[in-house]
């Protein structure tokens, strides 16, 4: 599925994980059992998403110091520089791109 403006961010953050990764991948990173996070992916959790949506950001929600940029990035953004194709069309992306495959914040621990 894919997220939408009315996700809430916690949302968002576990829809583009599952797909980034797998349900499985993802349930076992947060510490839920792949059925919860399937059901809460369909909209369909019965149980309170308080708890799975303090642990979504905790986990998935963290700021990344890049070495690269010498910044702060969000998660999210971290990994789509990371797991994103190669941008062969430009060479300072690319730079960045082969910074990103070597860097322990985000590749070495997520692929």
């Amino acid at each position: 599925m894919m997220p939408s403006d009315s996700d809430p961010r916690w949302l968002s953050l576990l829809r583009a994980e599952a797909a980034r990764t797998s349900i499985a991948a993802t349930a076992a990173l947060l510490g839920y059992s792949r059925t919860s996070i399937s059901l809460a992916l369909a909209g369909r959790y019965t149980a309170r998403t308080d708890t799975l949506a303090r642990v979504v950001v905790e986990r998935l929600d963290t700021p990344v110091d890049c070495p690269y940029l010498g910044e702060t990035l969000e998660s999210d953004v971290c990994r789509s520089y990371c797991t994103g194709p190669a941008p062969s069309h430009n060479p300072l992306k690319m730079a960045h791109w082969r910074a990103c495959q070597q860097c322990q914040n985000c590749c070495k621990t997520e692929k």
